[in-house]
């Protein structure tokens, strides 16, 4: 009688089926899990990105009753829908006359939706109903403290110094004396400092008189960037010391942002160390924060073209 084994070809189909399936089966647990590594690597590299801080001044322009006309703050408010960060304002954010009757029909409907991750300041237009009472009404804790409308905050490494240039004389001291002690406890490699009316300016109401006395605190505190608006355009500058002088390794980088929505002007003299400027486009600043560097963008509506970015280290 013969040992040999007897093997029927259905039992090795099924073997043979059972075998792939359970091979397949492993193979598409490590793809999906292969998969799950990869977004979740994607995820935290993400989440851990450099800080953006956006934004721009001189923003819910509305007249005669119709709300934003001709658009431009619904236009900047829909590239903010696009950008993840910090939202700053410089300033004159509801036109006319900053009441509670613009903040709530011209800036909430465009810039609005983006209040819960907005740092605010001040602007002359803001400041014309009752001293900015419907400003820090509408803007809350995020404002600072009423009737003052300077503070500060972090934001990754950098220190980040919002200050208001429509305080009166006798007011204008206590905002020095804060400044001096804020950047004294906070001593970071990278500063930047934001406000209303600009010291050094091109546009319609050219260089402004307001903030003299703060830039010497700020560059002797080694901060690295300034930006403002109360002019309608946009201009870079190249780094300068108080005086307006150009000075490369130890010097503050200027911005003007008047570009929120308002209607636009056109440049007056340009002044010296301006290195780029548009005064027909409309559009935010997106500046990201390194450890000790930064990267600026200025980018326009829908269907404009104008641009301007680079890079730049921080002082040392």
């Amino acid at each position: 009688m013969s040992n040999s084994i007897r093997i029927f070809p259905g039992i090795c189909v099924a073997l043979f089926c059972g075998a792939a399936s359970l091979l397949l089966h492993s193979l598409l647990i490590r793809i999906v899990g292969i998969g799950i590594l990869l977004l979740t690597c994607l995820s935290v590299t993400i989440a851990e990105g450099d800080p953006v801080l956006v934004g721009a001044g001189d923003i819910a322009e509305c007249w005669g009753g119709l709300i934003n006309w001709p658009g431009g703050a619904k236009a900047t408010a829909a590239l903010l829908d696009h950008i993840q960060g910090t939202v700053f304002t410089t300033g004159d954010n509801a036109y006319r006359k900053g009441t509670a009757e613009e903040f709530r029909n011209c800036y909430e409907p465009t810039w609005g939706r983006h209040k819960a991750r907005t740092h605010p300041t001040l602007g002359n237009h803001d400041y014309d109903s009752a001293k900015g009472a419907p400003y820090y009404t509408y803007f809350g804790p995020s404002a600072g403290t009423p009737g003052q409308g300077y503070y500060s905050y972090e934001l990754g490494t950098w220190h980040i110094v919002a200050l208001n240039s429509n305080l009166t004389d006798e007011a204008w001291p206590e905002q020095e004396r804060w400044l001096r002690a804020d950047l004294a406890a906070h001593r970071t490699r990278c500063t930047l400092a934001y406000w209303h009316h600009p010291v050094f300016s091109s546009g319609r109401h050219g260089d402004g008189h307001r903030m003299r006395t703060i830039w010497p605190i700020l560059y002797e505190f080694g901060v690295d960037v300034v930006v403002n608006g109360h002019d309608h355009d946009y201009e870079r500058f190249a780094l300068q010391n108080p005086n307006g002088e150009a000075e490369a390794e130890h010097g503050i980088r200027e911005f003007v942002v008047g570009t929120g929505g308002a209607g636009l002007d056109k440049f007056q003299t340009i002044r010296a160390n301006s290195e780029a400027r548009n005064s027909t486009t409309w559009g935010v600043l997106k500046l990201t924060l390194h450890a000790t560097s930064y990267d600026w963008e200025f980018i326009p509506v829908a269907g404009d073209t104008f641009h301007d970015a680079g890079s730049a280290a921080c002082v040392p």
